[in-house]
């Protein structure tokens, strides 16, 4: 299996959490959330993504050095005008630390896939405004 597909299998593998004014959403990769899809149109949204600074290229790193990472993320979203909402990505076999991750509405899949590959991301979650959370690679992984 290459590395791609592994990766591939690992965040479908995952639930991705989070914490809106609205209420939590679990969402799935290509799983319709109709509750999320609500949430955006009620906003004027037309997309979203969620991108965390955690573990770069797939690799765990100390929660420490995580914690920091994640801080500089959050401060990138901050500056670049961005209002992100706190997010956790949870695999589903518990054996990989909760990460935490940033849910970006109304941002470019180009911005956010650059931001991504910032902090060494192999991926994102990203969704337009149907809802539906899909994979965007920050590169061609193989």
């Amino acid at each position: 299996m290459t590395k791609r597909a592994e990766l591939e299998n690992a965040y479908r593998a995952t639930s991705y959490r989070v914490f809106l004014p609205a209420g939590s959403f679990e969402l799935r990769i290509d799983a319709a959330c109709p509750a999320l899809a609500e949430w955006l149109a009620g906003r004027g949204e037309t997309g979203f993504a969620i991108i965390t600074a955690c573990n770069p290229g797939g690799e765990r790193a100390d929660a420490g050095r995580n914690a920091e990472r994640q801080s500089a993320l959050e401060c990138d979203l901050l500056e670049g005008n961005y209002e992100p909402y706190a997010a956790e990505n949870v695999a589903d076999s518990g054996d990989w630390p909760v990460e935490e991750s940033c849910f970006v509405p109304d941002i470019a899949l180009e911005d956010a896939l650059a931001l991504a590959e910032d902090y060494g991301q192999n991926a994102i979650v990203w969704g337009g405004a149907d809802g539906i959370p899909r994979l965007a690679w920050t590169e061609d992984i193989e």
